[in-house]
């Protein structure tokens, strides 16, 4: 069964909201939520993968209300990936590399120390990037580069310093035909932005430190705070469809890392 146990949950913490903290893991089942004589809750979440279920492992220690969540499992979940048989998106949640899921959850405003985000490179290290994922960003590389840079040209293939001087002109073409309206906007946008050679290598790449997950972080956030981002923009996405949290306040003030 791909389900894990948490424990030391807020007494204040909803349902829906253990729902949405979890959501970023992948596809759930069912959560069975109950109250402990601590005054504390208990649950039991359940997943539609075991690499959900691995992912939420992951995140033992990650903070939820005020308290460390408990995170274990009587069973051991792989993190290798899973194909969906009726998946008509170019990738799931759970396709995603943990490193890049990490930083989802930092742009939200959830707290995960650095040692939760080490466990995350060091997943991506063992198991790799799933191909689903990696064709997709390979082809908005593609498209990407073709639309700003010319026939036949990459945004990897660029020096950055080519890049910036072609973001306004894919801006403009962007406007016009509305590449960026689509399911994952967010991954279209930062690669045709000045630091999309560093965004591409961030997905791409499994050989990260700590502070390229809170570089993506920061560059997600800003992406959320953008005047320019529609309303309907999300960081992830789940076949739940479910919401989640506004990123706090204080990320947006914090100083910002050096983007290279």
């Amino acid at each position: 069964m791909s389900a894990v146990t948490v424990s030391n949950i807020s007494s204040s913490t909803t349902q829906e909201k253990l729902h949405e903290f979890f959501s970023f893991c992948g596809d759930i089942k069912l959560i069975d939520l109950k109250p402990e004589e601590d005054s504390k809750q208990s649950a039991v979440v359940t997943f539609e993968k075991h690499s959900s279920a691995g992912t939420a492992l992951m995140l033992n220690g990650g903070t939820l209300d005020g308290e460390q969540l408990h995170i274990t499992s009587d069973v051991e979940h792989h993190n290798h990936q899973e194909q969906s048989q009726h998946s008509s998106s170019p990738f799931e949640q759970s396709d995603k590399p943990r490193a890049g899921i990490a930083a989802e959850y930092l742009a939200k405003g959830y707290k995960l120390s650095d040692h939760i985000l080490q466990r995350a490179i060091e997943i991506d290290n063992k198991q790799g990037i799933s191909k689903r994922f990696l064709d997709y960003m390979r082809g908005l590389d593609t498209t990407v580069g073709q639309k700003a840079l010319g026939s036949d040209q990459t945004v990897s293939g660029k020096v950055q310093s080519t890049l910036k001087g072609a973001h306004t002109r894919a801006k403009t073409i962007d406007e016009q035909k509305g590449y960026s309206k689509v399911a994952h906007e967010y991954y279209s946008k930062a690669i045709s932005s000045p630091f999309g050679k560093s965004v591409l290598e961030f997905y791409t790449n499994t050989s990260k430190q700590v502070r390229d997950i809170h570089e993506e972080a920061r560059r997600m956030a800003d992406q959320q705070l953008a005047p320019s981002s529609s309303a309907g923009n999300t960081i992830h996405a789940t076949g739940t469809g479910a919401a989640v949290p506004d990123a706090q306040p204080g990320l947006a003030t914090q100083a910002s890392p050096t983007v290279v």
